[in-house]
This record gives C-alpha cells, structure tokens and sequence, in this order.
C-alpha cells in the first residue's frame, strides 16, 4: 500500500540527501497522506481485491452515491464506451464511480495516473497514465485502446486532476483532448457522468493561495468526506458518429463542446450534443431460462445450443429480451429503431424461431415467422409485416396461401462468427418439417444505410439481374432507385464471376456482401429465389429492404439435407 518514504525517493530522490529536509518533509506527508490509517486499513483487509476494495474502501468511510434507477439504464450493457465524469472531490468520487458502473458492467476499468497504480488491490481495475512526466508513455495508450477493442468501458476524468472553485461554481478546470482521441481512434460511444460533491473551504483557499498545497490536502479531503454522499447524473449515449461530426472544429472547441454537454446532464438546460435513447437492460437470466423451456423445443446444434419456437401468451420476459437484442443487433450496425426495445404489433401473433445458448442463459439469435393464411384470417390483410412497405398485386395471394413470412432477424454480437445464423435456419427447417404446407417463404432483407451509396447501388443492381422478379406481384411505398454506377458493371455470362466482381467491388469500397443475401441466394436451384423488389425503410434508419421470395420446393438437394433431414 501507500509507503511515503518509497514516493519521497521516487520523486525527490535529491531530498534523501539533505536530512535536515528529508526527516520533517516525510513526517508532514505521512500526516497529511494518513499513512497510518492507510496501513490499518491495508492490513484489517489484506486479501480484498478489485471492486471488493473499493466496496469496502466505501463502506469504511461511510460514503454513499446515488443515481436515478432510470438513469442507470443509460449505461449500455454491451460494448465499447468511454465514459467522462467530472472530479469533484478527487478522490472517493472517482471509487462511488467506478462501484456505481460496475452495477452494470463488470468488465469497467478507470483510467488513473501511476500513483494509484501503487494500490495492487485496485491494480485490475485500473489503466495507468504517468502524469508526472507530462506524457502518456505509448504502452499505455495500446492498452486503452485494447480494452476498448475488446468491447470494455473506460473511465476518464478529462481534466486529470480535481475540480477548483471558479465564479460557476465547482468546476474542473481545462480538459485535455485524450478522451476525444481515444472515442475517435476506437470508434467508441461517450456517456457523460455528472457528479455533484465538493471539498471544504481549507481546499479551496488552499487551492487559490497555492495549487500543489491543495493538491496535497486531497487526502485529508478523502477523509473529511466520511458519512458524506456524491450524486451521479448520467447522461444519455453520445454516438460515436456525433463525435465525428464536429471535425471542422479545432480539438480545442471540440472539448469545450463536450465539457458543456457535461456540465449540464441532469439540470433544466438542453444538452449541446446529439444523444440516443438507451437500450433496456437485459432481463434476469433464471426468468429467462424459464420461460424458453416452456417453449416448444424444434432441436438442439452440433454445439449444444437448443432450438425452440415462442408464440406469444401474455406478457414475458422473452418477448422483452427479443426486442432488446434486437436493437443491440441492429445498432452495432448502424440501424435500429432507436427505442428501449425494438418490438412492434406483430410480435404479438407471430412466431418466434430461437437458437438459445443452454449453457450462458442467453438468446443467440432470433427468426420472426408469419403464417400468412391464418394472419390474414384473423387480422386481416394488413396484418402482414410486410403490407406496411409494399402494395401486393392478386398473383401474391397464392403465395399468402402456401407462405410463412420471415423478417426481423438478429444475432447479438457477441454470437457473430459463430453460425448462429445457421442454426436458426436449422430451426426454420425443423418447422418445415412439421407444416408441410408451407411452400413459400418470403420477407424483407435490409441493407444497411451506412454502406456507400455506390455499394448499395451495386448491391440492388447485382441481385435484381440475377434473381429477378418472374412477374410483379409487389410495388414498394419508398421504392429504391438503381442509377447507372461505372464502378461495378455486371457482364451477365457468368454468375460466380460476377460474384467474385461484386465482393472485389464491395471490399474496395470498405464493404461486403449481406449475409442474407449470400444465404438466400445460395438456397434454390435456378428460379427458386427471386427478388420481387427493393424499398427504403423510412422508420429503420432509411436501410433498404429486398423483399425475397422463396420457393421450397426447388430447394438445393443439399441445403434440403440439411435444414430438411436426409427423408425430405
């Protein structure tokens, strides 16, 4: 722990040569420091380690924070973000922070200078930045950065030291620009934390008398703040493409912009910057795990996760939980809903296909399923998802009739890469199985508005020329345009190399080909798939939605293997 003589060298190696200096310079730091009571401390809790410190740490000097329970939503449950507080007191605020976002994310770090780093119960939880040289060493910073591109949260105090009184009241002084730099180089989002505390008089006329003499009472600070509380006001997310927006301004402005933001979280003013409206937190694991075996179970993956069909019968925590992975899925990639919870009408009377993970407790992945003869028996037309978008011609009836309409599918990001997707296409063919019916699927596919306009353009352009519509069963409200693009031109001779074309393109554009599209495309021998058209989604972030149609009976005879078993 805290050894004053070890920091005296450390710092003032010249002073251990002046004993005359070095013995009443020591003793005032070891009173002013509370060396003593740090030891006691220390040695009353040797093996406490990480936020089990820092609660007891807490509880030792009777402090306490509070927040509103409808505030601490604002902090994502997943993902990387880099949260920004002011430091009122500079000391315990920084420790009722750290506990009060670990409610949410155990996996928070908090970026602190290398003294603190002297505390090894708080080594795990804690990123070093060496202050007393005036620059962050480059080691350092790649391990911001590390923990950040490992979807982790980080802690900065912009200002670096503790807030002083100004004529505003108590406020940090100059905020440097590395938290800027660090949201901009991570593509990280920023949640702003305002903390409302403050220190005695002594400090602050200290602090006007003489800054490092303040500077050194922050210890006995800590102290006086026994039984005393800090309240925390957080903010809402600020995208990391607001963040980019401000490029024209100097680094400087940038700052001030921010720290003006801050500064007014929680009060009657507006907040300067663009915010998003927080995703719901996720819903307790055993109520989930519950309501999925009360499921109809389709099968279980070669990995062991399970397979299960929900229709909905009044209120449950898996309908809620869909919603919410929903708009995580769909935000990691620039769309979503913008909601708590991306759920609408039609959740109510459709299907819902469910790849869920035994082992986590968790929803990989879900498939949403409309069984269109009887939606439109007891709903009636517009009961269709899919009527919402596109005006239907009569040829679509015999379609309805034999049809399941598929859409609103997702796999949390923590799934990618990890053939969820797949798996629940296996739930889609156990489904099959059992209604033999159903001849057709058909649904929306999206295209993420974020890709550059000449992917999209290629995108639409390569799918309409392969798998076209046969006839025009279905007209869009917001159709998409395809404009001549000299950068991809589809020769026609050849499919698969005007698909090596395509992703070549794509690539050189900083994009790829949907993995729905690959999937769709790759079902049916020639003609059973088609593209009947393409739209923009107004309400889904202007994505664009090619409105596939399926044909299960001219499946490949592999894919029909695989998702329909060797029998089918």
């Amino acid at each position: 722990m805290l050894n004053v003589e070890q920091v005296v060298k450390e710092r003032l190696p010249k002073l251990e040569n002046k004993p005359w200096l070095y013995k009443p310079t020591t003793w005032l730091l070891k009173n002013l420091l509370h060396e003593s009571d740090i030891k006691d401390f220390s040695q009353r809790y040797p093996n406490l380690q990480g936020i089990d410190f820092v609660e007891q740490v807490l509880d030792y000097f009777n402090f306490t924070y509070s927040y509103r329970s409808a505030e601490l939503d604002n902090i994502p449950t997943t993902g990387r973000v880099v949260i920004i507080a002011n430091h009122p007191i500079g000391s315990l605020d920084g420790l009722a922070l750290l506990k009060m976002v670990s409610e949410v994310r155990s996996d928070v770090k908090i970026v602190a200078n290398d003294l603190l780093m002297k505390l090894p119960p708080l080594q795990s939880m804690l990123l070093p930045v060496r202050v007393f040289n005036g620059r962050t060493s480059r080691d350092d910073v790649k391990a911001i950065h590390r923990h950040l591109h490992d979807e982790g949260v980080v802690i900065v105090f912009p200002s670096g030291e503790v807030s002083r009184l100004q004529p505003q009241g108590v406020r940090d002084t100059q905020w440097q620009a590395g938290f800027l730099k660090l949201a901009k180089a991570t593509q990280s989002d920023i949640l702003p934390i305002r903390l409302e505390a403050h220190n005695s008089a002594l400090f602050y006329t200290a602090s006007m008398v003489y800054k490092p003499l303040a500077t050194l009472l922050l210890v006995k600070e800590m102290f006086r703040q026994q039984t005393k509380q800090v309240s925390c006001r957080i903010g809402q997310l600020i995208p990391h493409k607001t963040i980019t927006q401000h490029q024209h301004l100097a680094m400087k402005q940038q700052v001030k912009l921010f720290k003006k933001h801050l500064y007014r979280v929680g009060t009657a003013k507006p907040t300067i910057l663009p915010t998003l409206t927080p995703i719901a937190r996720p819903e307790p694991r055993q109520a989930l795990k519950q309501a999925i075996e009360a499921c109809e179970h389709l099968g279980d993956t070669p990995c062991g996760k399970a397979i299960y069909c929900y229709r909905f019968d009044g209120s449950s925590p898996l309908l809620r939980e869909i919603g919410r992975l929903r708009e995580v899925a769909f935000r990691a990639v620039g769309e979503g809903t913008w909601q708590r919870r991306d759920l609408d009408d039609h959740d109510l009377y459709y299907m819902h296909l469910i790849v869920w993970d035994t082992e986590d407790l968790e929803i990989a992945g879900a498939y949403r399923l409309g069984e269109c003869a009887k939606i439109i028996q007891k709903v009636g037309p517009k009961g269709l998802y899919s009527r919402h978008f596109y005006q239907f011609e009569r040829g679509m009836d015999d379609i309805f009739a034999e049809g399941l309409e598929l859409g609103r599918s997702f796999v949390q990001p923590r799934y990618w890469g990890k053939r969820s997707l797949e798996y629940l296409w296996m739930g889609i063919g156990a489904l099959l199985k059992q209604h033999p019916e159903y001849r057709y699927l058909f649904g929306s596919v999206s295209i993420s508005n974020t890709l550059p306009e000449p992917a999209k353009q290629a995108l639409v352009a390569f799918y309409r020329h392969y798998f076209p519509a046969q006839q025009c069963l279905a007209v869009a409200n917001h159709a998409f345009r395809v404009t001549e693009h000299p950068g991809f031109e589809i020769n026609g001779d050849s499919y698969d190399d005007d698909f090596k074309a395509l992703k070549s393109y794509l690539g050189s554009l900083g994009a790829s080909v949907p993995t729905l599209y690959k999937q769709y495309s790759d079902l049916c021998e020639q003609g059973g798939v088609q593209f009947l058209e393409f739209g923009v989604d107004p309400d889904f972030s202007d994505s664009i939605d090619g409105l596939v149609l399926v044909d299960i009976s001219r499946l490949k005879t592999r894919k029909r293997k695989r998702y329909l078993g060797e029998d089918a």
